[in-house]
């Protein structure tokens, strides 16, 4: 059975930097895309960033140069380290994972949701 926990969010200020963690509990991400979506209130869900075959990464333009994807296969987690902050990236963060997920960066190519993790950023 596949489960995805995230953890790491919280409340910070416009500048400063998180880091959010996704641990795998079945192995997922060796057989799937691993990824980040967010969703503000009053929004769709929308992709943040993917990571695939332990290397190959993708970000969506509004996050590019801020965010960065990886894994730690020792940990069997996958992490999202956030730097510079801004308020419009309030929003809780959903760890996925899926086979089409950093080809069509849609919540419908995504077969497994972690419950989400909230991060609030302040100006």
């Amino acid at each position: 059975q596949v489960q995805l926990v995230e953890s790491g969010g919280g409340l910070v200020q416009a500048g400063d930097s998180l880091t959010l963690s996704c641990a795998d509990s079945g192995r997922t991400s060796s057989v799937y895309t691993m990824g980040w979506f967010r969703q503000a209130p009053g929004k769709e869900r929308e992709f943040v960033a993917a990571i695939w075959s332990g290397t190959y990464t993708s970000y969506a333009d509004s996050v590019k140069g801020r965010f960065t994807i990886s894994r730690d296969n020792a940990k069997n987690t996958v992490n999202l380290k956030m730097n510079t902050l801004k308020p419009e990236d309030t929003a809780i963060y959903y760890c996925a994972a899926g086979r089409g997920l950093a080809t069509y960066r849609r919540p419908s190519s995504v077969q497994y949701w972690g419950q989400g993790t909230q991060v609030t950023v302040s100006s």
